[in-house]
């Protein structure tokens, strides 16, 4: 996730559940209590909406503390309706066949039917997730950036155990992306996996589409429909055989965060593109910073055992806390907050390299590390 978006995000996160959270932090080693089981990705124990997307389950109670993972669904959006949005994601009940998206915060916009999240020196900007998860896919979002130094518009995958696969946008730069990728979180120290794509013709004026192609073994990075970075599972395999490679269920994430402002890293502000100036003057005029999602495209990778059942609706993690290799497993389990009951999984599962939990990563040093 986007760690300055969730520093100002926390103190509202927190209010808006005073009572059910006991304000424990939880990590890999100090899992959730039973009174509040469910790990955020905020890093605190709690119930009902901590308990959905982004609660990380080696840090909860029980593997199955967090609510199942909604299943990928084929699907395009085009935001001209925007209906199936939530506006306030603390009343999200896990019913991903209502909503497509939840705010998890700021605020958004319809501009001439592209969704416009919005930037504002008292919001600390927007995030907008799916509420289905991807569990390898194609996704394909077509979008314009900001232009303002300081000021990063991202398109995301995250899952609830911090992989990561990233398009992002800083700062004033108008003329290139930059794609990265993450595994559990953990920021490589004596590399980058990040790369930059230059030569792109106006981001901020114009449309393009950014694709995230990702396979089990395979990574690819896409423009406006031509291929400028492929990563192999096979070339991220350490000393011990394990791969840094993303292999989890993860949320679609849209966003606009600012990274220059005072408590940020010199090396984030400066990669940004600067400290924000709020008397910039698409900021007066507008009364706000902005970037446009005219649409966005997924196509769900069939992963799942031939032998499964037909009527898999999520996600869940298998195995036991201490696995070396935890497994993704397809269950009829529902996603539903208030549903009770533990149903068996459905028909086997999809094996994924899940060590050394790294928590609360932070885009702002992974950027700086690009």
């Amino acid at each position: 996730m986007i760690p300055s978006l969730l520093v100002a995000a926390l103190p509202l996160f927190l209010a808006a559940f005073a009572g059910v959270t006991e304000a424990t932090a939880c990590n890999a080693t100090s899992p959730c209590p039973s009174s509040a089981p469910c790990c955020s990705e905020f890093g605190f124990c709690g119930t009902g909406a901590f308990c959905l997307g982004g609660c990380n389950p080696f840090a909860s109670k029980a593997l199955d503390s967090c609510r199942p993972e909604p299943l990928c669904k084929d699907s395009t959006f085009t935001f001209t309706d925007q209906s199936r949005i939530l506006s306030n994601y603390t009343l999200f009940d896990g019913n991903s066949s209502k909503y497509d998206w939840v705010i998890d915060k700021g605020s958004i916009q319809n501009n001439n039917g592209a969704v416009a999240v919005i930037l504002t020196e008292t919001n600390g900007g927007t995030r907008l997730s799916s509420t289905r998860y991807v569990h390898y896919g194609t996704i394909t979002a077509t979008l314009k950036t900001g232009r303002w130094g300081g000021v990063v518009t991202a398109f995301i995958t995250m899952s609830d155990i911090k992989d990561e696969i990233d398009w992002e946008f800083p700062g004033s730069t108008t003329t290139q992306a930059q794609s990265n990728f993450f595994w559990q979180g953990i920021i490589p120290t004596d590399k980058t996996n990040g790369a930059t794509h230059n030569g792109l013709s106006d981001t901020y004026s114009n449309f393009h589409d950014y694709t995230i192609d990702w396979q089990p073994d395979t990574l690819t990075f896409s423009i406006d429909g031509k291929a400028v970075r492929t990563v192999k599972k096979s070339d991220t395999v350490d000393s011990n055989g394990v791969a840094h490679y993303p292999t989890t269920p993860s949320r679609v994430q849209l966003s606009i965060w600012p990274a220059g402002i005072a408590g940020t890293a010199p090396g984030t502000v400066t990669w940004a593109g600067g400290m924000i100036n709020w008397a910039d003057a698409d900021y007066k005029a507008a009364g706000q910073f902005y970037a446009l999602v005219k649409s966005v495209t997924i196509k769900c990778t069939n992963a799942q055992p031939v032998s499964a059942s037909s009527n898999i609706t999520s996600y869940v993690y298998g195995g036991n806390r201490s696995d070396a290799t935890p497994k993704i497993i397809y269950s009829n389990r529902t996603t539903l907050l208030n549903a009770a009951g533990r149903i068996a999984p459905v028909a086997g599962s999809f094996d994924s390299v899940v060590l050394g939990l790294g928590l609360g990563v932070v885009l702002g040093l992974n950027a700086f590390l690009l």
